[in-house]
């Protein structure tokens, strides 16, 4: 009979964890007479519709982003779990391992459901852990996108990201070549990574952008602008680092807020995204099934409007 229970506990959990992200915050949160209601989904590029909170694979590789991770049946369990939750958006990079996270990917998960989106990244090198050196050439980008395509066993990247315009090559010659691969199918839809306005309206004239993947978090708004500009033109905003742990004030908030929700710090932060703009894509990561867990938890806080006002009062850094 106790392990009845047990199993049975577990199953409901399970359940309500799945449940959770398919509805995926189309709830209503009643406060002092005000309904705020948080949309489940957005679609990129007008066609292709996923849950708001996705996963991202950079934390699935060794330390430093650097090489094979430390326990592969961990990180391969992590990605098959995060699909079970109702995960539909993970966002990855040829330059995270490098190119390991993306054989993971494949490894866990192919072939793929019908229904999940997989957003990779290309105009970085790396040289050893924590290093990033930056490379738009259209020739590093030709080699990156046929890499991408082969070690994730697809025709076709559904969203191929400009991971960094480069310094030394002209932002025309990397656009250039990635609006020629769209047009030979080998890309659907196009989005770039810490690019300002400009930089977008620049890349508009080569392709339609259809996301923007930039640091930001409740206490580092340096790209709202950024951010505004997309949820005008109905471009997915896919904020990185998610909570600046350095901001001291920001966290004395924080967590007087999660210990009033009974929640996690990170937690708190991840909500106040969902509820900021409804074109906020979230892909927090990690190497944990525990963590993975505890992230998607954070849908199911409900936040009041004093809790929301509090944390927009943070003085971003």
């Amino acid at each position: 009979m106790g392990s009845f229970k047990k199993t049975f506990k577990q199953g409901v959990k399970e359940q309500s964890f799945k449940n959770g992200v398919n509805n995926l915050i189309k709830k209503q949160i009643t406060m002092n007479s005000t309904a705020i209601s948080i949309g489940k989904t957005f679609t990129l590029g007008g066609d292709l519709t996923v849950n708001r909170l996705g996963y991202g694979a950079m934390r699935i590789t060794g330390k430093g982003i650097w090489g094979s991770p430390k326990d592969e049946g961990e990180a391969i369990s992590v990605l098959q779990r995060a699909v079970e939750l109702g995960v539909n958006f993970i966002d990855t990079a040829d330059s995270y391992g490098p190119h390991v996270s993306e054989e993971l990917i494949a490894e866990a998960l192919y072939p793929y459901p019908e229904d999940l989106v997989i957003a990779t990244k290309g105009g970085l090198l790396r040289t050893g852990p924590d290093q990033w050196p930056v490379n738009a050439h259209p020739d590093h980008l030709q080699k990156a996108l046929e890499g991408s395509l082969k070690r994730l066993k697809l025709d076709q990247i559904d969203l191929y990201q400009l991971h960094r315009v480069d310094p030394i090559v002209p932002a025309e010659e990397s656009f250039g070549f990635l609006k020629q691969a769209q047009q030979e199918g080998l890309i659907k839809h196009i989005g770039l990574s810490e690019v300002d306005v400009d930089m977008i309206k620049k890349a508009q004239e080569f392709f339609e952008v259809v996301s923007v993947q930039n640091v930001y978090s409740v206490d580092n708004r340096k790209w709202e602008h950024v951010l505004q500009y997309c949820k005008a033109h109905n471009i997915a905003f896919i904020p990185w680092f998610p909570l600046n742990a350095g901001n001291v004030a920001s966290q004395d908030k924080l967590k007087q807020i999660a210990e009033k929700h009974e929640a996690t710090v990170h937690q708190v932060a991840l909500n106040w995204l969902l509820n900021h703009s409804d074109n906020i894509l979230l892909i927090p990561g990690t190497s944990s099934i525990a963590h993975l867990e505890e992230n998607m938890e954070s849908i199911s806080l409900e936040l009041s409007e004093e809790d929301i006002r509090e944390l927009n009062s943070i003085s971003p850094q």
